[in-house]
């Protein structure tokens, strides 16, 4: 039987690149708007590619943002900071079995680096991978993810900052759509039929749940650890 030929690291970063490229769409007018939204609460562009650069997740982002005030509550922006991130554990957790071989040194910044756009596109790519009896996780590919991903946002974002006094009001461009339509994008792709999809269903339910009866932002942990208890109790571990 022929071994599959590897790819070489080089095609892997750009292909990483190339399939980023359509997601960038979605995210760019999200990135203008955070920054946009960072610079009418008095922030500069320095310090909103600080704090995208520092805490890579956009929904915390805005969160932040919205907090952001005079006097600075931290306290409040790290704890709400923490409760929305917390997403993030069970997400390197479902990664985990894939990059356990890698040494620690590049572990760390493939978890640094790790969004929900990142770590969806990698688990698509590594049940592609499985089919076609490739090594299941490739890091050249990881990378150049990451590294559109991570250089579009922070750069956007702090863009966003300068330019916003010059647009007016962004909220009726209809830019609101982008970031609901890239995650539908996402999920097509790991898409694998109704049954695996339970646990999704469940997580959305759960979410609105949460979101209709709580304050604060307990919908997004809520909405995780349902659909991951799912997908435990249904056995959809590939779902």
């Amino acid at each position: 039987m022929n071994t599959p030929q590897l790819p070489s690291p080089r095609s892997e970063f750009l292909r990483g690149i190339l399939d980023t490229l359509p997601v960038i769409i979605g995210l760019l007018p999200f990135a203008l708007i955070l920054g946009i939204q960072g610079g009418n609460k008095g922030m500069s562009a320095l310090e909103m590619a600080m704090m995208t650069g520092l805490n890579f997740a956009g929904g915390s982002e805005f969160a932040s943002v919205g907090l952001w005030a005079q006097p600075l509550p931290i306290l409040l922006i790290i704890g709400v900071t923490f409760m929305i991130n917390i997403r993030h554990i069970l997400m390197g957790a479902a990664l985990t079995p894939y990059i356990k071989h890698l040494p620690m040194k590049k572990i760390l910044p493939t978890l640094f680096f790790m969004t929900d756009e990142s770590w969806a596109m990698s688990m698509a790519d590594i049940r592609k991978r499985k089919e076609a009896g490739l090594p299941l996780f490739s890091l050249p590919y990881y990378a150049g993810i990451c590294a559109t991903l991570y250089t579009i946002w922070v750069a956007s974002s702090a863009l966003g900052t300068v330019i916003g006094p010059y647009l007016g009001n962004i909220d009726n461009w209809g830019f609101s759509m982008a970031f609901p339509a890239v995650f539908l994008v996402l999920l097509r792709g790991m898409w694998k039929g109704w049954k695996p999809a339970l646990p999704w269903l469940v997580s959305l339910m759960t979410a609105i749940a949460a979101y209709l009866l709580f304050k604060g932002a307990w919908y997004v942990p809520a909405g995780a650890a349902a659909g991951l208890l799912c997908a435990y109790i249904t056995g959809g571990s590939d779902a």
